[in-house]
């Protein structure tokens, strides 16, 4: 029976007799799983199969943490594929992303209060000894002030949440007195100076012992931010305040976020992406849900969970009103413009928006919180991953996939609220995708290309304390917990603060400032109680009929929904003409062109032009069609200038005791094999030529015979090199750059050209490998001797069978030499035999064929933080860094014709100037559309 339902609340009413029952829906706690059954033919999920996934979650995150401590501690971050630390300053720069790294710690202040959350209280007591004893916050370095504040002083005060709740239970943390608090004040001290503002937004980042605008603080002159940047520090500045008493922290954040809902988009109640921190003004006029702007939402609603404050909820719900009524256009979310908000500003996709279908269940509002979700899951099937970015049709667009927890958060949320097993069959999905695809010896490792299934060297900290708490949560039962998670409210982190803080050391004067910029209207709050009666019906089948519709969505085009305008004329939905369907010969669509005002001119060369006049269409709507044609004519025109270029290969080392499970990024190369054809790939063991470089006749023929022959760059054409080894008898190539320290993680992707002669004598298939990615082989080779290696376009499935066969002669040869030391007596001890891994072995995950074929419509972009990066205003493929200016740029596929390896190395990283120039010439002539000119 469906539990009774209470009335709304008006707007009078919500402080004090709505705000519980708000709280234990926005915590995800308010379970169906009474209401809902299983929908039929998707069985409840067992207690031991849930119970056995539960304890798969625990086994990865033992794999990863203990890999952490054992390999990287106490540098910020695991490089899980050369298995040692990230120190900021003594891996190459990747731009923005490193200002999350401040020589703190990082990963295990960020994993501190996951620990419990997974009954590990021992390791707990140990790591909070460690960051108590070991973590120095007085670096002179340079860090983010968001990726700080969420990860760090978000670290520190979940940990110290938990440790005084453990210590009030009276068996473990009986020593604790507030340590970690201490450091989570100091840290908050430390990031005050960044305030310093006429607008009370914080600069981007701070230097941890010179604050900001200082001589040697090396920061201080930035003028722009992101909004979730400024607007994603309200729960745990608060927190700090409530905790230690100090409302500075507090009232620092309540500005930040006042100033921001006061120069929100009047007309449309939209903010955009990237914000000026002295004017208010705002420099990237886009909005959406994802990037940039995602948790500054999310801590509007959780703002008010947490404070009681009713000008948070009343906030939230206006933007939220704005969001449904332009970015939704279910199961998508699109970035629009601010002042012209039935605009799209782009026909692309990122993965931060995945948080959102978890922040509408918290909201109340379920159903296209499941619309979305199955559209992003049926993205995930076809990739394994969720893409950085992709495409309005599902392609991807930006391919990397850094771990990033998001999905799994709204997995969770989502069956939280409905109980529908089919969210834990999900969760089981991904669980297997990151065992087999993700999982390395030494950890897991991000997703340099989800289409090849490429590593990156890469563990973010938010791996440990997002991914994983939110799995286990999804599989435990209560009785499981050591403690009532419905007690707290995560953070953007997945920290835990406590709910009690909301009565404690209230020192801020609610004020509702919302009401003195907006007259608000009052029907957005009609959810502040949900009606639980038509949040979670009484059918079984109510979430299934809302994602039926899109099983196959990924699959097929997405039609172009009705807008508003097209409902209330009664015309009907008329599908735009697209870009990559036009046809220059086409009388019908040179007559859609000229309804929308846009003009053909044909020039001298034979190419065509076009030019938009809005003042010519023969309405608005057509005009705002014109003007999306002419947007997404740029993009295809981009895009099809990179499709000439080749997709990235991938490297997978398949012998013991990898078995697959390491792959490197490759360059591929313009002639020989083409791997993309040949689905086996090519697979052999390597070997070292002689003379290196393969520029002569190889002198060990006998060593590279039927095998994959390793040599560096330089000194002669790529071409000779492989017609050398091709005649040693060689069954493939890789050359290995001589520059020490390049590496596919900071360096464009490089493509080996021909020697400009016929090059279809070379059969053999060409790999070029970065010195980074190349010395990983050639460790191996020093360490194993024989390594075997799978040349191939992408990824395939890991060697089961050959690694359980060495795990059962490793366990033989084990016993074996037991049973001989206890017959001889001997006292010496055995080196041990490392076993592999277990865990990943699954048939349930989708053969590796299913992944779509490596495309090359878009370049691999790395991208900078995980909450909040800033992607590329409206071209695709080109996004700018996170928050503000600084140094990631879009990686671009080179083509090099090597005569000289030191002289062509510097032409090979492609200048700064000629990026920007390509940047701002597509700017420009967006910039002119909307002045109705190209």
């Amino acid at each position: 029976m469906a539990p009774s339902a209470p009335p709304p609340c008006r707007a009078g009413e919500r402080a004090a007799r709505c705000r519980r029952p708000w709280r234990l829906l926005a915590l995800g706690l308010l379970s169906a799983s009474s209401v809902l059954a299983a929908a039929p033919g998707a069985g409840a999920m067992s207690r031991e199969e849930k119970r056995r996934l539960g304890n798969q979650v625990l086994e990865m995150f033992d794999h990863a943490y203990s890999n952490y401590m054992e390999h990287a501690y106490p540098a910020d971050e695991l490089m899980p594929l050369t298995c040692r630390g990230r120190v900021r300053g003594q891996e190459p720069s990747r731009g923005d992303v490193d200002d999350a790294l401040g020589k703190f710690s990082l990963t295990l202040i960020d994993t501190l209060d996951t620990l419990v959350v997974l009954n590990k209280t021992k390791e707990f007591e140990e790591a909070v000894k460690k960051v108590i004893t070991d973590v120095n916050l007085d670096n002179d370095i340079v860090v983010s002030v968001f990726e700080t504040n969420i990860r760090v002083l978000g670290g520190l005060l979940g940990g110290h949440s938990v440790a005084i709740m453990l210590k009030e239970k009276g068996e473990y943390m009986q020593w604790y007195n507030g340590e970690l608090l201490h450091m989570a004040k100091e840290l908050g001290y430390k990031l005050l100076p960044a305030f310093n503002t006429t607008s009370g937004l914080p600069y981007p980042r701070v230097n941890l012992k010179f604050g900001v605008r200082h001589p040697e603080a090396r920061t201080g002159t930035e003028t722009d931010t992101c909004t979730a940047c400024a607007g994603t520090l309200i729960l745990e500045f608060a927190a700090l305040s409530r905790f230690t008493g100090t409302s500075i922290f507090e009232e620092y954040a309540r500005k930040a976020l006042d100033f921001i809902w006061e120069k929100r988009q009047r007309s449309s109640n939209l903010v955009g992406v990237t914000i000026n921190i002295h004017t208010g003004d705002w420099v990237r006029k886009d909005s959406g849900v994802g990037a940039g702007i995602d948790s500054y939402y999310e801590y509007l609603l959780k703002a008010y969970v947490l404070l009681g404050d009713d000008s948070f909820l009343e906030r939230f719900n206006t933007h939220y009103d704005a969001i449904m009524r332009y970015i939704s256009q279910p199961p998508l979310l699109l970035d629009v413009h601010i002042h012209k908000p039935m605009l799209n500003a782009r026909t692309w996709m990122d993965s931060l928006l995945a948080f959102f279908p978890g922040l509408q269940v918290l909201k109340g509002d379920i159903r296209p919180a499941i619309e979305t979700h199955e559209m992003l899951y049926q993205v995930i099937k076809k990739h394994n991953f969720l893409p950085e970015a992709f495409t309005t049709d599902f392609r991807v667009h930006w391919a990397q996939h850094p771990l990033r927890p998001e999905f799994a958060e709204s997995t969770y949320f989502l069956y939280k609220a409905t109980g529908d097993p089919y969210y834990l069959e999900v969760g089981k999905t991904l669980i297997e995708n990151l065992n087999k695809y993700a999982r390395v010896p030494c950890g897991f490792a991000a997703m340099k290309d989800v289409r090849t299934g490429s590593h990156e060297d890469r563990m973010d900290s938010f791996f440990l304390a997002e991914m994983f708490k939110y799995l286990y949560l999804l599989f435990a039962d209560k009785e499981d917990m050591i403690f009532d998670i419905e007690d707290y409210i995560f953070t953007t982190e997945a920290h835990l603060l406590p709910l009690w803080l909301s009565t404690t050391n209230q020192t801020i004067s609610k004020k509702n400032t919302t009401t003195e910029y907006t007259e608000l209207d009052d029907s957005n709050f009609d959810w502040t109680c949900p009606n639980t009666q038509i949040l979670f019906p009484n059918d079984p089948m109510f979430a299934q009929s809302i994602r039926e519709p899109l099983k196959n969505v990924v699959d097929k085009s997405c039609p172009r929904g009705i807008s508003r305008a097209e409902e209330s004329l009664g015309s009907g939905p008329k599908p735009p003409l697209r870009a990559r369907d036009f046809m220059a010969s086409n009388p019908e669509h040179l007559e859609i062109l000229k309804k929308m005002g846009v003009s053909l001119i044909h020039l001298k060369d034979g190419r065509v032009q076009l030019v938009q006049h809005a003042v010519q269409a023969a309405s608005s709507l057509d005009a705002e069609d014109g003007l999306r044609f002419m947007q997404e004519m740029i993009e295809l025109s981009s895009q099809q200038q990179k499709e000439q270029q080749l997709p990235p290969r991938a490297v997978q080392i398949v012998s013991h005791p990898f078995f697959g499970r390491v792959v490197l990024t490759a360059g591929p190369a313009q002639f020989g094999m083409d791997l993309s054809k040949h689905k086996a790939g090519t697979r052999g063991f390597v070997a070292t030529i002689k003379p290196y470089n393969g520029c002569s006749e190889i002198t060990n023929p006998e060593a590279v015979k039927e095998k994959i022959a390793l040599m560096q760059r330089g000194q002669c054409m790529f071409a000779e090199k492989a017609r050398n080894i091709q005649k040693a008898g060689a069954i493939g190539g890789i050359v290995i750059d001589d520059n020490e320290g390049s590496s596919s993680d900071t360096a464009p992707l490089f493509q080996m050209a021909g020697d400009g002669k016929n090059t279809d004598d070379i059969t053999i298939p060409m790999l070029f490998l970065f010195n980074k990615e190349g010395n990983i082989i050639l460790d191996a080779i020093r360490e194993y001797e024989a390594v075997e290696v799978l040349l191939s376009d992408k990824a395939k499935d890991r060697d089961l069978e050959m690694e359980n066969m060495d795990q059962k002669l490793t366990e033989n040869d084990s016993h074996k030499q037991n049973a001989e030391e206890a017959a001889s007596g001997s006292q010496d001890v055995g080196a041990a035999s490392e076993e592999p891994e277990e865990g990943g072995e699954s048939s349930d995950v989708a053969d590796p064929g299913s992944l779509s074929p490596a495309n090359a419509d878009s370049a691999s972009v790395p991208v900078s933080h995980q909450d909040s990066y800033v992607p590329g205003t409206e071209e695709a493929g080109a996004p700018e860094p996170a928050c503000t200016s600084g140094d990631n740029q879009p990686q671009e596929q080179q083509t090099e014709t090597e005569s000289n390896s030191k002289v062509n190395w510097d032409n090979k990283v492609t200048p700064m100037e000629s990026i920007l120039a390509d940047w701002n010439e597509d700017i420009e002539a967006f910039e002119m559309m909307e002045k109705d000119e190209l």
